[in-house]
Order: C-alpha cells, then structure tokens, then sequence
C-alpha cells in the first residue's frame, strides 16, 4: 500500500511506477510529476505542476508550492536536534517533538543531493546547487550553492 487513501490528489498528476513510491496523509497539486523511490509523508503539501525527482524524501512538514524542480536524491529535515530516545529512555514518538516548517516557493528549483534543513524558506524562483546543504533561507531570484550553501548571484 504505497499511496494511501489518505493522500489527496489533483488531476493529471503522473506516478511513475507507483508500486515504489511512499505517499501517505499529503497532497499534491495538479499535473506533477512524481519519479520512483520518493516518499512524500503526512502534512505535507506539494503545488500543481512540480517535478519531483526520483530517491527524494519530503517529511512532514514541507510545502512546496507551484512550478517546483526537486531534483534526484533531495532531503528534507523537520528536526532540528533529532534523537532515537526521549527524556526517560523510551523511544520517541510524535508527542516528544515538534515539527519545523520548511517552505519552497514558486518556481524555485532544487539541484540533485541537496539537503534542505528545517525552518528555512527558499524563494520564489530561488536555485539551489547540487549537493548543497541549505542552513538558512534563500532569497528569492538568487543562486544558492555549497556545504553550507551560500548566496553566488541574483538571478536576473
């Protein structure tokens, strides 16, 4: 059951070979395309007409807005301090942590391997490097590359 009845999604969206793919309490936008081997988890929220490329993980917590590239390989963090364990040695669960928002706007495009941390807004039409470690936002129109990524140039 790799699509669950829980996902919620537009028309024309295309799933190549949707016996690999991981898609659970998340919607997807109108006329995007999803490769194989992604998961796509609970309470996130991918826009009409994005690319989402194959071997990518999208947590909880995650909005992707319209006319997105994620590229091969691209991960999401929503856990600042992760940890196996809770105060008292027990094995976390949902309640023993909180979720941290990331957004992708509009038209912005992740390159292959990148890392996106939580809490971090990459703009509108924003391009992240290949293989870039994204710590903090990036700005809107601007080119954004390296471990961890910074600014190189507006894009005119």
């Amino acid at each position: 059951m790799p699509i669950t009845s829980t996902v919620r999604l537009g028309r024309n969206v295309a799933i190549h070979h949707p016996d690999l793919v991981n898609l659970y309490g998340c919607t997807v936008g109108d006329d995007t395309r999803i490769g194989a081997f992604v998961e796509i988890q609970k309470n996130s929220t991918i826009g009409s007409l994005c690319k989402i490329s194959s071997h990518t993980f999208i947590c909880e917590g995650v909005t992707i807005e319209d006319e997105v590239f994620v590229g091969h390989g691209v991960t999401f963090v929503n856990d600042r301090y992760p940890r196996a364990t809770a105060n008292g040695g027990h094995l976390q669960s949902e309640a023993d942590w909180a979720c941290i928002l990331t957004l992708v706007q509009r038209g912005a495009s992740l390159g292959s391997g990148a890392t996106i941390l939580c809490g971090v807004t990459i703009g509108e039409g924003a391009i992240v490097g290949a293989g870039s470690v994204v710590t903090r936002d990036v700005p809107a129109r601007t080119i954004a590359a390296g471990n961890p990524a910074r600014v190189l140039r507006r894009i005119l």
